[in-house]
């Protein structure tokens, strides 16, 4: 079994966080485009399942595709600068980052080359010292939700880089008028992850990052890019 199949066996629907246990449920849809609707799909596919105080989570990259923030790798042509940086960018399992010129050059135009560079500066320095993660600290959001493209991601979107939403707590103002229930828009992997937008200022981002904190949607070909957290009752 593979390393990728063998962590995805290992999630279970039911977690327990601060004492309580809540069931997150994945919801599988179509493959989403950037044509789509991101409010219509999220009702189209929870209305039947949602219960009351049941909270919406949706994956950033959905969001951002159908903002038309996802790129064909062979539309984005890499400066120097970009295929420069990209050696250095350290690869983790959850993802490339920023490892390959056609993502880097996204964060350059994202956030800005003195920025990046900044970024990649604090980040040696910190590595000299066995610091890391200086680089994303620095660079912020914009850089550290780009996503590039894997051997596991779901077609076409293994051809693509796709960028972070924008606007997230907007958006998820937007969706849960629409469903009538709270939602997050969320950006998880198997190394962590950040709630980056929320449909009420008041939500708990710590709480819900800690009941998805083992990526319960997964990060493949699941087509699950949608999910519901529901708090259970304890007998």
């Amino acid at each position: 079994m593979s390393e990728e199949k063998s962590r995805e066996k290992e999630k279970q629907p039911v977690i327990e966080y601060n004492n309580k246990k809540y069931i997150r449920i994945p919801v599988k849809t179509h493959v989403i485009m950037k044509e789509d609707n991101i409010a219509d799909v999220v009702k189209k596919y929870t209305q039947e399942i949602l219960k009351e105080e049941d909270i919406v989570f949706i994956s950033e990259k959905a969001v951002a595709i159908t903002q038309g923030r996802a790129f064909p790798l062979d539309e984005i042509k890499p400066r120097p600068l970009a295929r420069f940086l990209s050696r250095y960018v350290t690869k983790t399992k959850a993802g490339i980052g920023l490892g390959i010129p056609e993502t880097m050059e996204m964060a350059l135009r994202e956030c800005g080359v003195v920025k990046i560079l900044f970024a990649a500066v604090v980040g040696f320095l910190g590595k000299l010292i066995g610091r890391r993660g200086d680089f994303y600290r620095i660079a912020g959001y914009k850089a550290s939700s780009i996503d590039g493209p894997t051997p596991n991601t779901l077609p076409p979107y293994n051809r693509y880089v796709v960028l972070g939403p924008e606007n997230p707590d907007k958006v998820a103002r937007q969706i849960s008028e629409s469903v009538k229930a709270e939602v997050a828009i969320v950006d998880i992997n198997d190394l962590g992850g950040n709630i980056l937008g929320t449909s009420k200022e008041t939500m708990d981002r710590k709480g819900l990052l800690g009941i998805l904190k083992d990526n319960p949607l997964g990060q493949c070909s699941e087509q699950t890019p949608i999910g519901i957290i529901r708090k259970l009752e304890v007998d």
